[in-house]
């Protein structure tokens, strides 16, 4: 399948423990922002606090959607069953804190399965949610916008990464014409689209490629060797990049920025600063270098297969996926004029959240 393009211009898994709820002010209105992608259902329930949003409550689970959907182009009805009893816990959580503003969507799975429409259907009479599948650059767009607080003044181009279950968001941004001091609040504008504005963020180019985690992982499931299968996954990746704009320019370093957001990233980060227990403090943010980042693959290929499956820094929801989504980004970080990758604990969820309450405008003027 090619990329899906415009004409013209999963580390530890992230669970309720990444955050401690808080209490909810009196009279504060809740947003709940909730990603079904291909392999995990995972919710955010957040209230407005000055310039940011402070987490009341949390959900992940592994629901698996996509198991099968390669094969078959369908959703499987024990996948469903699955997602449906996640769905149902997200449910009770929304009704317990009373949400009223919230967005609930799917992403590539039901974007490519034959049955999706009988799914959402399905969710809606059995849960009473209403599920919206969105579009490859919403999805690419939403990504963005969470990261906007982890860009550097000094970043003049920036390339944005999310690894998902289903697919691959890359999104390259020009910041040189916007003051360095407001990169940050541009990148946070987004949230209107892609449409370039004079003195604002400019997307130069964006892919999403129908290759992440889980489907690149079934792609070469016949391959028995370990190593043999990570090379040709990042190869193929690679492949799959060569109709993206910036993929042949040759920018300088200076200037360059990476960011990136999946369960891969973070599992890589956790694994560099040799976390027990996963730490979102020490990992959002984090710089890493792709020296690091090579060392910490050699040792996953070191520990092979079983191995990677009882290591408490890889996570038991995570261990068969991680080299898959460690092949993705090897080929990215091989391919981009930096050697820095910048790793967020945020994605779909906080760009919907932040989404929701730029409309409502209920987010302050401040530093991001």
């Amino acid at each position: 399948m090619a990329p899906e393009r415009p004409r013209g211009a999963d580390a530890l898994p992230v669970d309720s423990s990444r955050v401690e709820p808080s209490a909810t002010s009196p009279g504060s209105t809740l947003y709940a922002a909730l990603d079904l992608g291909t392999n995990s259902c995972r919710m955010l329930i957040a209230e407005p606090k000055g310039s940011h949003f402070q987490v009341v409550d949390s959900f992940s689970k592994t629901v698996q959607l996509g198991l099968g959907l390669e094969a078959s182009g369908r959703l499987s009805r024990a996948s469903m069953g699955r997602t449906v009893q996640a769905l149902r816990i997200c449910q009770k959580k929304l009704e317990k804190h009373r949400v009223r503003r919230m967005r609930l969507v799917a992403t590539e799975a039901c974007r490519r399965a034959r049955n999706a429409r009988d799914f959402i259907r399905m969710v809606r009479r059995e849960t009473g949610l209403q599920l919206e599948i969105i579009n490859p650059e919403e999805e690419a767009r939403l990504a963005v916008i969470s990261c906007a607080p982890l860009v550097n003044p000094k970043t003049e181009q920036l390339l944005v990464i999310d690894i998902g279950g289903g697919s691959t968001e890359l999104v390259w941004i020009d910041l040189s014409e916007v003051a360095p001091d407001q990169r940050a609040r541009s990148i946070m504008a987004l949230h209107n689209g892609f449409k370039p504005r004079r003195g604002a963020a400019r997307v130069v180019d964006w892919i999403s490629v129908p290759l992440g985690v889980a489907t690149l992982k079934d792609q070469f499931a016949d391959v028995e060797d370990d190593a043999a299968r990570f090379a040709l996954m990042s190869w193929f990746f690679e492949e799959n990049l060569s109709s993206f704009s910036p993929y042949n320019s040759e920018n300088a370093r200076e200037g360059f920025q990476i960011i990136g957001t999946s369960g891969t990233i973070t599992t890589v980060a956790a694994s560099f600063l040799r976390l027990r227990r996963y730490d979102r403090t020490k990992v959002d943010g984090l710089h890493m270098t792709s020296d690091q980042i090579d060392q910490v693959i050699r040792d996953y290929l070191a520990l092979g297969p079983e191995g990677r499956r009882v290591d408490p820094q890889i996570g038991r929801d995570r261990h068969s996926l991680i080299m898959s989504g460690a092949a993705i980004l090897q080929a990215l970080m091989r391919i981009w004029p930096t050697d820095r990758l910048s790793v967020a604990d945020r994605g779909l969820r906080e760009g919907l959240l932040y989404q929701q309450m730029n409309a409502d405008g209920v987010l302050e003027d401040g530093p991001l």
